[in-house]
């Protein structure tokens, strides 16, 4: 029976696996047997709407039948293929990325994921400039391995700081202005002025790279003030600093552009990337690096490399995810249902409920502040968000949030009538915790 089949997996999922950033003995987790587009559901066939795209990835849509197929032809001509070899799937896959990316890119290091393109964009920055610190922003999520997780700015680089080098600062965030700012403009000057002073206190000299999400998406979808992401590009050109921008939760459609950073007038020297670029039908991700940084290494050896690196079926992947992307104009639809559907939706909703202290974003790619108190500002409590995550999932609806916030962050193909459906969801979850917490 289907419903067996629902029970055995989580039989075997508490007796056996080990779940990251959990407490392992009151975990109670969804089962997943299968999806299509922004559909999943258990061996029941109990269904969810996906507003959590998994973790922020599945860009294209679960099953899309181009990928798949893609993935299942190039098992069958050649699962695996070493990284010291030149293999056409995978270069087809580099041609493709750097045809999304600016002029002056010129090659891919492909990695398994975004934690370790992080890692190597690091490492290059550093070889490529001969200093050691990296700068990276307090609300910034990274990567979980030895550099990733220490530039990561939350509370998850606390217990794991074995690497070196590393100095954080604020970046901006009006709605919780670290800086006394009343609009996008002083914001966004002010946290210039404080990272300039950072670099200077620091010691220009001794810093390799600043390393930025272009739109931070973990620590809530910070969409940058006017000027800002510019603003850091004349920082480390005037210091001679590695400008590292960080696409793996915001690149491949999820803003409705293919990276994030070309609607900031900003162009990076590497850019880091993962989780949209194939969906994650396949683990995969990597570092796009500008001609001048590639140069420092056609004499020199570059001392990193993984065994997987630029897999066959990870590349087949993504030439088949970006083309399809291409050829059914995703990334425009994502911008296009950011612009009149989910952004119309959440700010309507803000209007009705004083739970929601404000929304931002853009694409696919949106944050639901929650509040106890809308002059205040002040968080909503975690148990309180606890109720309001479980009556969505109760509505029908998977979602994701973080800290006192709904990420509202579907799939691109995400349809205008899933949008409603979903807000209508968060709608009747936010009426109902705040009818029992009056």
């Amino acid at each position: 029976m289907p419903e067996n089949l629902d029970a055995r997996a989580k039989q075997l999922d508490r007796a056996h696996v080990f779940h990251s950033w959990s407490a392992q003995a009151a975990l109670d987790l969804p089962v997943i047997a299968g999806g299509s587009g922004t559909t999943v559901w258990d061996h029941a066939g109990n269904q969810m709407l996906d507003f959590a795209s998994q973790l922020v990835n599945v860009n294209i849509g679960h099953q899309h039948p181009a990928v798949v197929a893609a993935i299942q032809e190039q098992a069958a001509r050649l699962a695996t293929v070493g990284p010291a070899t030149a293999n056409l799937q995978r270069g087809e896959a580099a041609a493709r990325i750097l045809a999304k990316a600016p002029d002056g890119f010129s090659r891919v290091f492909f990695t398994n994921g975004g934690a370790d393109a992080v890692e190597n964009a690091i490492r290059m920055a550093r070889l490529h400039t001969g200093r050691d610190t990296v700068l990276s922003t307090y609300r910034s999520y990274h990567g979980n391995t030895g550099a990733a997780i220490v530039a990561t700015g939350d509370w998850r680089r606390m217990p794991n700081q074995y690497a070196r080098g590393h100095v954080h600062f604020f970046g901006p965030y009006l709605y919780r202005s670290e800086f006394w700012a009343t609009t996008p403009e002083q914001e966004s000057e002010r946290a210039l002025q404080h990272l300039r002073r950072v670099i200077q206190a620091e010691g220009p000299d001794t810093i390799a790279a600043i390393l930025l999400e272009s739109v931070p998406g973990t620590a809530g979808i910070l969409v940058p003030p006017p000027g800002y992401l510019a603003g850091v590009r004349a920082l480390a050109d005037e210091y001679g600093i590695v400008l590292i921008l960080d696409e793996v939760m915001a690149g491949f459609g999820r803003t409705g552009r293919w990276f994030a950073f070309q609607g900031y007038d900003v162009v990076p020297d590497l850019i880091t990337f993962a989780k949209g670029v194939n969906s994650g039908y396949v683990p995969v991700g990597g570092v796009i690096i500008s001609e001048a940084i590639a140069r420092t290494f056609d004499d020199r050896v570059f001392p990193g490399g993984l065994t997987y690196s630029g897999h066959p079926l990870a590349a087949a992947s993504i030439v088949a995810a970006i083309d399809a992307m291409d050829g059914e104009g995703i990334v425009e639809h994502a911008r296009r249902i950011g612009e009149e559907a989910i952004g119309p939706a959440l700010r309507e909703l803000a209007e009705r409920h004083p739970l929601i202290g404000e929304v931002r974003g853009e694409g696919v790619f949106w944050a639901i502040e929650l509040v106890a108190d809308r002059d205040t500002r002040e968080p909503l409590p975690a148990a309180v968000v606890g109720a309001v995550k479980k009556e969505i999932v109760d509505r029908g609806v998977l979602p994701l949030l973080a800290d006192n916030r709904i990420h509202v962050v579907p799939p691109c193909v995400v349809t205008a009538d899933e949008v409603a459906r979903a807000v209508e969801a968060y709608d009747g979850a936010l009426a109902a915790v705040a009818a029992v917490t009056r």
